[in-house]
């Protein structure tokens, strides 16, 4: 591997990009190029976490991300247990902090969840001695898949400090959103996020990013362009007039990708709303990067879990 000016993560647990250092990003990043070599082998199987448990406990739907980590889990040899809150004791009344004491009782490892409340992950890291490893918590942080965009981006440009990103979509409600903020500041983007007005956070400026309602501004000369799915799960009232009418005023089409650079990468965390925020042209096309995410969140996600562990350099890859 790559040296780092840091050789592992100073915390016990990953709740949120706020909590990591530019430095310590980067070293999951390199740790993340190694994981990837390892998925293209013909047996992609490392015994580096052999005798780990690890519990998936995921309180929200999800396809992508627990799916990746279960793939990052088994690659790295652990004992992998899924649990969905459907299936659960959840059902029947009982709490996050007993479901969470009744799963440590049982001594895993880490706990990876996700659950619709922000703050969720950061209640376990108290009560548990597992670690914890936050897959989404309310429209709170979602670090992963930041880190498997930061991953993402930096293969195909080579670099993160310098670029324009911009991020359109429904900002308001996004967790993928400020996880990237964070991110993209610490490792030196120029970040513009546009929305209409009535999907746009009203302090999203402390992040350091330029704030528009057009969509064309934000697009003209990007590097990279990362729409966000519209979340009507999480939305009560009306945003907007219609989703035709979102589309026509902020879907990305191949007609706006032309504004921005003529390298452009197309990104999206999934799942998408084909014809609402992105066009099919535009998701299937050549500048589209949107299954290369797919297949670096599990990269990414084993370098996590491998950082984590305590696993060193050498431990066997």
């Amino acid at each position: 591997m790559t040296t780092q000016t840091v050789t592992g993560l100073k915390g016990k647990h990953l709740l949120g990009i706020a909590d990591l250092s530019a430095e310590e990003i980067g070293l999951i990043l390199e740790t993340a190029e190694a994981m990837k070599e390892v998925g293209a082998r013909p047996i992609k199987k490392v015994p580096t976490l052999r005798g780990k448990t690890v519990i998936n406990l995921f309180f929200e739907a999800s396809t992508r991300t627990r799916t990746s980590f279960e793939v990052a889990e088994k690659r790295l040899s652990a004992d992998t247990l899924n649990i969905a809150a459907s299936t659960s004791s959840v059902v029947k009344g009982e709490t996050l902090v007993d479901t969470a004491l009744n799963l440590e009782a049982m001594a895993p490892d880490m706990i990876v969840m996700r659950h619709a409340s922000s703050g969720a992950c950061h209640l376990l890291a108290r009560v548990c001695k597992s670690r914890i490893i936050n897959a989404g918590d309310g429209m709170h942080e979602h670090p992963t898949q930041a880190l498997l965009d930061a991953f993402t981006i930096r293969e195909h440009k080579g670099r993160i400090g310098g670029l324009k990103i911009a991020i359109i979509g429904d900002l308001l409600h996004s967790r993928v959103l400020r996880s990237n903020l964070l991110l993209l500041g610490k490792l030196g983007a120029e970040v513009w996020v546009a929305a209409p007005p009535t999907l746009m956070p009203p302090d999203v400026e402390r992040f350091g990013v330029h704030s528009t309602t057009s969509i064309d501004e934000a697009v003209r000369d990007a590097d990279v362009v990362m729409m966000l799915r519209i979340q009507l799960e999480r939305m009560q009232g009306n945003f907007f007039p219609s989703l035709r009418e979102y589309f026509t005023v902020f879907g990305m089409t191949e007609e706006r990708m032309r504004r921005a650079k003529p390298d452009v990468i197309i990104m999206h965390p999934g799942p998408m709303n084909r014809g609402v925020e992105i066009a099919s042209e535009v998701a299937d096309g050549p500048y589209s990067v949107i299954l290369n995410q797919v297949a670096n969140g599990v990269a990414v996600r084993m370098a996590v879990l491998f950082l984590l562990s305590g696993a060193s350099e050498g431990d066997q890859l």
